[in-house]
């Protein structure tokens, strides 16, 4: 088993502490989770973790990540007590407390994307359908519009316009406004990191 951080352990320890505080089976509801005994199973990116006083645990059985750690530790403990309003999508500099994590999400998430997928709109979409992407409820004026769903009640817009004569690709990755009420900025922009990780990911394995 890898060594882990000092650092990381700390911190799993200092949320783990606050998660065995709470009443876990009364917010699966209000996080779009389900109750397995006294913990938590919640679905990140399709995938089913588990998180309770002992622990969280990824589909193998074992710790997952550090930053899926933390997105699922703060998912839980920031869980709001209503359905918060804010349907409207919203870039990630828009969001609350955003501003130090603007620059990172520009370049590690949304130029990212755009710059893997220049010159493929196809393999953009085949990969995005490996990751469940789905097309908006509504119609939009974009090469590719996706909406992703990497939890319940935090799901993603992908917009993605091919390079042409005149401009580069371009991407924007939007939230939810509500997401906020969710989630903070940092664990926002791993969500952001992770989606542009299994779209480069995907396509690589799709071939395409």
């Amino acid at each position: 088993m890898p060594q882990v951080s000092p650092v990381f352990e700390e911190t799993y320890t200092h949320y783990l502490s606050k998660v065995a505080d709470r009443d876990l089976p009364s917010l699966a509801s209000k996080l779009g989770a389900r109750v397995e005994e006294d913990r938590l199973v919640i679905s990140l990116f399709n995938s089913e973790y588990v998180a309770g006083p002992q622990g969280i645990t990824g589909p193998s059985g074992q710790r997952p990540s550090f930053d899926t750690c933390i997105v699922l530790f703060k998912y839980i403990l920031l869980c709001p007590d209503g359905q918060p309003g804010g349907s409207d999508w919203s870039s990630f500099r828009d969001l609350k407390d955003s501003g130090p994590l603007t620059k990172y999400f520009a370049h590690e998430v949304e130029h990212s994307i755009a710059a893997h997928f220049a010159g493929r709109k196809a393999a953009l979409i085949s990969a995005g359908r490996m990751c469940d992407g789905k097309p908006p409820d509504v119609d939009l004026s974009y090469d590719v519009s996706m909406r992703f769903e990497p939890l319940v009640r935090v799901p993603m817009l992908l917009l993605f316009n091919d390079q042409d004569e005149e401009f580069p690709a371009q991407c924007s990755v939007l939230f939810e406004q509500r997401a906020e009420a969710y989630l903070d900025a940092e664990c926002l922009a791993i969500l952001g990191g992770m989606l542009a990780r299994r779209l480069k990911r995907d396509r690589i394995r799709s071939g395409t």
